[in-house]
């Protein structure tokens, strides 16, 4: 793997949220952000769902301008979505859930947890690029 992958990933996966929080807005609006709640395919959303996917795909686009920051920005958002993915569990019907999480969101959070921590600490690009 070239170490220019590492920034496609970033611009990839930063565009992809940016669209999901797009589309998600469009059916929920701004609300009170914390309601309404939409479902997007099998994932719900609300507004501040939306706003953080746009902000998460923004920051990756951003970082995605050089190899090291798109590798920072992989290890940053990789290890906050882990722990997001995990306490998306326990948290789901309670008052904590701001996000309006339900078991799919929570197992997409850990499969881009997944993909995000492999590029930022263990892809072969990271391993002859420091």
């Amino acid at each position: 793997m070239r170490a220019e992958y590492i920034r496609y990933f970033a611009y990839g996966f930063g565009a992809t949220y940016i669209l999901v929080g797009v589309l998600g807005l469009l059916l929920t609006g701004l609300g009170t952000l914390v309601s309404p709640v939409a479902t997007l395919v099998v994932f719900q959303v609300n507004p501040l769902h939306n706003l953080v996917h746009i902000l998460v795909g923004a920051l990756w686009v951003v970082a995605g301008s050089r190899v090291a920051t798109a590798r920072a920005a992989s290890q940053a958002i990789g290890a906050i979505y882990l722990l997001l993915g995990v306490a998306g569990f326990f948290i789901i019907g309670t008052a904590l859930d701001l996000l309006a999480l339900n078991l799919a969101d929570n197992f997409l959070h850990l499969a881009t947890a997944l993909a995000a921590l492999y590029v930022g600490f263990f892809s072969p690009a990271v391993a002859r690029n420091p």
